[in-house]
């Protein structure tokens, strides 16, 4: 395939809740599944790995000191991935077999914050199987706050791959203008969006995102239903009490760099779907409008990005 061109995966699958190991198998078997129908890039949805925190939403999740919800944080934190204890390293090889970039959602356990606390991360694999950036999400929203931690700068970034230069943001944060604006001004052309799960989430701000940048948006989400949570989940009696019987719909899709639809949000379906885009229509929208280029005025307006890696400890020796 030229260069100009890329065929991209959107992976919409669930992930076995809570259940690291078994969720990163689920995301192997998408990887080569991708990889037979060509596929150079693929992308999974927000937290995959080991899976959003929905009983936040469905239990009394805010009660202070509350053994249930203790129990149940606990439970998630055991199954979060720590890249520095290489949790990650069958995805990296697979990776590089594929020859195949990945966006990766996951839940961090960081040992360079202490090893504790959580974050919503967006991993990014190269085709070499090389861990390019890990962006830990800047404002987890609403009930996230009670079992997320605030991530920073450090993974905002982009990354070449074929003629596009991708980057990627959590759910909400692709609503903050200046953490897009990071983005643009390193150059971005292919915007990842990954999510939770919702149609509700994706059908406007993806095409709202690619009428601003002049760029081709991919938002992915994951699907949950009530039959996806395990058995052997602490508290399930409590979580399933007052559970919907579906918590995430999909609604993965891909806008192009002029807001159109390439393809339209996906509800209610698992499994990948496939699109290959030409850079060229990058150039041909960036014609009228560049949002960091010609229609910019740097003598007027600026940004200034923090990208260090925020730690409460600093050694030296």
């Amino acid at each position: 395939m030229s260069a100009h061109k890329l065929t991209v995966a959107l992976a919409q699958i669930a992930p076995v809740w809570l259940d690291k190991n078994a969720s990163l198998n689920k995301v192997l078997e998408s990887m080569s599944g991708a990889a037979s129908q060509g596929a150079e890039l693929i992308v999974f949805g927000e937290g995959l790995v080991p899976g959003y925190p929905w009983w936040l939403s469905i239990t009394h999740a805010s009660a202070w000191d509350d053994l249930v919800q203790k129990e149940i944080h606990a439970h998630y934190a055991r199954n979060a991935v720590q890249i520095e204890k290489g949790d990650l390293k069958s995805i990296q090889e697979a990776a590089k077999k594929h020859q195949l970039a990945v966006y990766l959602g996951i839940i961090e356990r960081p040992t360079n914050r202490g090893g504790h606390s959580l974050y919503c991360s967006l991993v990014y694999i190269n085709p070499q199987g090389e861990i390019c950036s890990v962006h830990r999400k800047l404002q987890p929203t609403y009930d996230e706050r009670l079992t997320w931690s605030p991530g920073d700068g450090h993974g905002l970034r982009v990354h070449p791959l074929k003629a596009f230069t991708v980057g990627g943001l959590n759910c909400w944060e692709n609503w903050m203008p200046l953490a897009r604006t990071a983005l643009y001004g390193l150059g971005e052309n292919l915007h990842v969006a990954v999510w939770p799960g919702a149609v509700r989430n994706t059908e406007n701000i993806t095409r709202m995102i690619a009428q601003e940048s002049r760029s081709f948006v991919i938002s992915v989400s994951s699907l949950m239903r009530k039959s996806d949570f395990l058995p052997d989940t602490p508290h399930l009696d409590v979580i399933l009490e007052n559970c919907p019987e579906v918590l995430a719909n999909g609604g993965s899709c891909i806008a192009g760099p002029d807001g159109k639809w390439i393809l339209e949000p996906v509800a209610d379906q698992e499994g990948l779907l496939y699109q290959t885009m030409d850079f060229n229509r990058v150039l041909e929208e960036r014609q009228n409008f560049d949002p960091v280029g010609h229609y910019s005025r740097p003598d007027v307006l600026q940004l200034s990005v923090n990208r260090e890696r925020q730690s409460s400890v600093g050694y030296s020796e």
